[in-house]
C-alpha cells in the first residue's frame, strides 16, 4: 500500500513540473515569434544617467584586464560612466593588473578608481562598499570574467528609462566565452541558453518578473540604499536582492539584447563547487522568504518562492524517487529470470509489470521535453541550433543534468548541518579561472 501510493504522488508530481514548464516555455516561444524580426536600435537616448560601474574581484589577474578595458570601451558617453574596480582580498596580481590598465594613455582622464579592499562580507560586502561612494544613479555590476558586448549598457539604461519608477533595475543576457572548451563548458553553454532564453524570457514576458543574475544588471542606487543595501556574507546575493526588489512591488526589467559574455568553469571539481554555492544560497533565500507566502506580500514574490520551493524541494524530490523507483523494479524484473521468487516491489498488484511501463513513459516523457526545452532555446539563438547540439543535448541528460541532483541533495544537506550545528555557511568557495 505504501509503495503505492509513494508512486502515485511521484507521477503526478512530475506531471504537476512538466505542466508548469511549458508555462515558461509557451511565454518564451511567443515572445520571440514576436520579436523573430527586429533591428538593432542604438539611437541616441534622450537622457544619459551617470552610472557607477563596479567589479569585484578576488584573485582574477588572469582575466581583470580584459573585462575592464571591455567595460572602457562600451557605447556610453565616457563622462557618465564612473568605473570602480575592487581587488577584494587578493594575494595574487589582480591589483598590479588594474594599475596597468589605468596607466593606459588611451584611458587618461577616464574616472576610474581602483580600490584594493581588505575587508569582508565577500561579494555583496564589496558591494555595500561600492554603495558608500558611488556617484552614478544607477550602479552597474560585471564579474571579473564577464566582458560586455559593447552596446550592453546601452540596453540596460534604455530599458531601465522606459519607467524609471517602476523599472528600478534591470537585467541583460550572459553568454559562455568558452563553451567550446571542453564537454562540460559544452553543456553549461546550453543550460545557460535555456535559462536566459527561455526561463527569463518567459517569466518577464508572462509575469513581469525579473531575476537579477550576478552580472551585467543595473539598479538604482537610491533604491538600493532605501532597503538597506546588500546582505553582507550571502552566497547569492542577486536571489536576495531580487526578493526584496519585490516586495516593494517594484520591477526587475528584461533588457534581451544586452549581453555579456562570462567565463565557465572548466572543471568538474570548480564546477561542483560553484553550483553547490549557488544551491546552498537559492535554498537559504527561499527558506528565510518562506513565511511571504502567508502574509500580504506582494504575488510576485509568492509566485517566485512557490516556483523556487517547488524547483530545489518537491520536484527534485519527486524525480530522484522516480528514479529510485524505475531502477529498483527493473532490477527485480532482471533478477527474476534468474530467481523466480523476486517480485516487483513497485506494482499495484504483484503479478503485473504496469506500473515499470508508466515509469518508463514517464521517463521518456521528461527526456523529449529536456530536448524541445533545449532545440527551441538554440534555436531563438544564432549559429546554435546544429544537430550536433542535438546529439550533445541527449549526451547531457544522461550525464551532465543528473548533477544537479547530487548538487541539490549535498546542498539541502549542508543547509540542513549547518543550522542544526549553528555553523557558519557562508564561506565563498573560489571559482577558478583560465587564462583565454
Amino acid at each position: 500500500m505504501i509503495s503505492q501510493i509513494v508512486m502515485i504522488i511521484t507521477l503526478i508530481s512530475i506531471w504537476i513540473s512538466l505542466a508548469w514548464s511549458l508555462v515558461p516555455l509557451s511565454s518564451a516561444v511567443h515572445f520571440w515569434l514576436k520579436h523573430k524580426r527586429f533591428s538593432v536600435d542604438t539611437s541616441p537616448l534622450e537622457h544619459y544617467p551617470m552610472v557607477t560601474v563596479v567589479v569585484p574581484a578576488h584573485n582574477e589577474d588572469l582575466v581583470i584586464a580584459q573585462t575592464a578595458r571591455a567595460i572602457l570601451e562600451m557605447n556610453y558617453p565616457h563622462d557618465k560612466i564612473e568605473l570602480l574596480l575592487f581587488a577584494d582580498n587578493c594575494n595574487d596580481n589582480t591589483y598590479q593588473e588594474m594599475q596597468k590598465i589605468k596607466a593606459m594613455p588611451e584611458y587618461a582622464g577616464r574616472n576610474l578608481t581602483l580600490i584594493n579592499r581588505t575587508g569582508t562580507g565577500g561579494k555583496a560586502g564589496v558591494l555595500n562598499d561600492a554603495l558608500k561612494i558611488a556617484n552614478g544613479d544607477y550602479i552597474c555590476i560585471y564579474d571579473a570574467d564577464a566582458i560586455p558586448e559593447k552596446n550592453a549598457l546601452y540596453f540596460l539604461v534604455k530599458k531601465a528609462m522606459e519607467d524609471p519608477e517602476r523599472h528600478v533595475a534591470a537585467f541583460g543576457r550572459n553568454k559562455t566565452r568558452n563553451a567550446n572548451q571542453n564537454f562540460l563548458t559544452r553543456c553549461i553553454n546550453q543550460e545557460i541558453v535555456v535559462t536566459q532564453r527561455i526561463q527569463h524570457i518567459g517569466m518577464w514576458h508572462l509575469f513581469k518578473i525579473g531575476r537579477i543574475p550576478g552580472t551585467n544588471f543595473i539598479i538604482n542606487t537610491a533604491f538600493v540604499k532605501s532597503i538597506g543595501g546588500w546582505r553582507n556574507g550571502a552566497l547569492t546575493e542577486d536571489t536576495d536582492i531580487s526578493f526584496k526588489i519585490m516586495q516593494r512591488g517594484k520591477l526587475i526589467a528584461l533588457a534581451y539584447n544586452s549581453e555579456a559574455f562570462q567565463q565557465e568553469p572548466e572543471t568538474l571539481k570548480t564546477y561542483y563547487m560553484q553550483r553547490k554555492r549557488w544551491a546552498k544560497g537559492n535554498y537559504e533565500v527561499v527558506i528565510s522568504n518562506f513565511k511571504h507566502l502567508f502574509d500580504r506580500s506582494n504575488w510576485r514574490v509568492k509566485l517566485e518562492i512557490i516556483y523556487y520551493s517547488c524547483t530545489f524541494f518537491w520536484f527534485n524530490a519527486a524525480i530522484i524517487l522516480s528514479d529510485l523507483i524505475f531502477l529498483a523494479n527493473i532490477l527485480a524484473i532482471i533478477a527474476h529470470v534468474f530467481f523466480p521468487n523476486v517480485q516487483i516491489p513497485f506494482a499495484f498488484d504483484s503479478s503485473n509489470i504496469y506500473i515499470t511501463q508508466l515509469m518508463l513513459f514517464n521517463w521518456i516523457l521528461m527526456i523529449l521535453f529536456y530536448l524541445l526545452q533545449i532545440n527551441i532555446s538554440l534555436a531563438s539563438q544564432f549559429g546554435q541550433a546544429t544537430v550536433k547540439q542535438i546529439w550533445l543535448a541527449l549526451a547531457a541528460y544522461f550525464t551532465y543534468s543528473q548533477l544537479f541532483i547530487i548538487v541539490s541533495i549535498d546542498a539541502v544537506t549542508s543547509v540542513t548541518l549547518d543550522k542544526l550545528l549553528h555553523r557558519d555557511g557562508t564561506k565563498w568557495v573560489k571559482t577558478k579561472r583560465f587564462a583565454g
